[in-house]
């Protein structure tokens, strides 16, 4: 498993580590960036699969508001390598 910050600059997602870093318009554009550097790189696990697992930064929000942000969230993507 890949862990990785994702936020919000205002027009696109951003999702990085210190091993990977992806973004996109739309989350399913991240995910499709995701997708293409993990084939790229081969980073796949014995079962040709990886979990990248992405934490949403609160920090990114005004601290004024985090108690309502009950919106934002963590996801995982499974990237599964294709014969």
């Amino acid at each position: 498993m890949i862990e990785l910050i994702i936020t919000h600059d205002g027009k696109n997602w951003i999702a990085k580590s210190s091993e990977l870093s992806a973004k996109g318009s739309s989350l399913e554009q991240l995910d499709n960036n995701l997708k293409k550097i993990v084939e790229e790189r081969g980073l796949f696990d014995a079962d040709k699969k990886i979990d990248l697992f992405m934490f949403f930064d609160n920090f990114t929000i005004p601290q004024w508001i985090r108690q309502y942000s009950q919106h934002y969230f963590n996801r995982i993507l499974r990237v599964e390598k294709h014969s």
